[in-house]
């Protein structure tokens, strides 16, 4: 993954108001820190610090003062209505250092037919090298059968990494499709088994009053059949 630079401004005003202030003037507030540096405040310029983090783990060359470091982001606060960055904490690497990260899961193929194919876990963790970082880690899931079942420690990493997470971590599954009469009926035991009635529609009370109209006319002409 190549790098993404970014040229930031030290920040010397904090609180509310100031990080308000920056939002206004479309830049983002961010703190950068790691390798036993003191942390610094920091201005991010709003629209390509948007775009460069679209991307999982995007390597960030941040240049502050004429000063240029390698940095990713640690964790990115959101607005949870607008579409805006509220603040981002940078973590300081170095070339050549493995770094831990969550890399994002991706099937591949048509398993068999009739099955459905679940992501039980969409990352993965693993340690990469910083300046190598992949973009996802692919699972081919091509004539898989149903009751087939993809643990971590199955999948073809990348070269250089290794897996972090849990080796048994169930991250594909592979199920046989169930039927729309089959869902029907297990949804009908379980609002049975929950006491869950309902109301009959118009078309279900119209059914019914039809069979009971025609079991009337029957028994009214029982009598006359008798009589002759």
């Amino acid at each position: 993954m190549s790098e993404i630079k970014l040229v930031a401004e030290t920040r010397t005003h904090f609180g509310k108001g100031a990080a308000r202030k920056i939002r206004r003037d479309h830049k983002i507030p961010a703190v950068i820190y790691g390798h036993g540096a003191e942390p610094v405040h920091i201005t991010l310029p709003g629209h390509d610090t948007m775009m460069a983090l679209k991307s999982a783990n995007a390597l960030l060359e941040i240049e502050v003062d004429g000063k240029s470091q390698l940095a990713l982001a640690k964790d990115v606060q959101r607005d949870p209505v607008k579409p805006v960055i509220e603040h981002v904490d940078l973590v300081v690497v170095r070339r050549g250092e493995k770094v831990t990260v969550d890399v994002q899961i991706h099937t591949e193929g048509e398993a068999a037919i009739e099955t459905v194919v679940t992501v039980e876990s969409q990352t993965i963790q693993l340690d990469v090298q910083a300046t190598n970082i992949p973009q996802n880690v692919t699972v081919s899931v091509e004539g898989l059968a149903a009751g087939t079942q993809i643990h971590a420690s199955a999948l073809e990493l990348p070269e250089g990494a290794e897996l972090v997470s849990d080796p048994e971590l169930l991250v594909v599954n592979i199920t046989q499709q169930i039927t729309a009469e089959a869902l029907e009926s297990e949804l009908a035991e379980a609002e049975a088994e929950a006491g869950i009635e309902h109301d009959e529609s118009d078309e279900e009370a119209g059914q019914v009053q039809a069979s009971e109209d025609a079991t009337d006319e029957g028994d009214a002409a029982a009598p006359e059949a008798d009589a002759g």
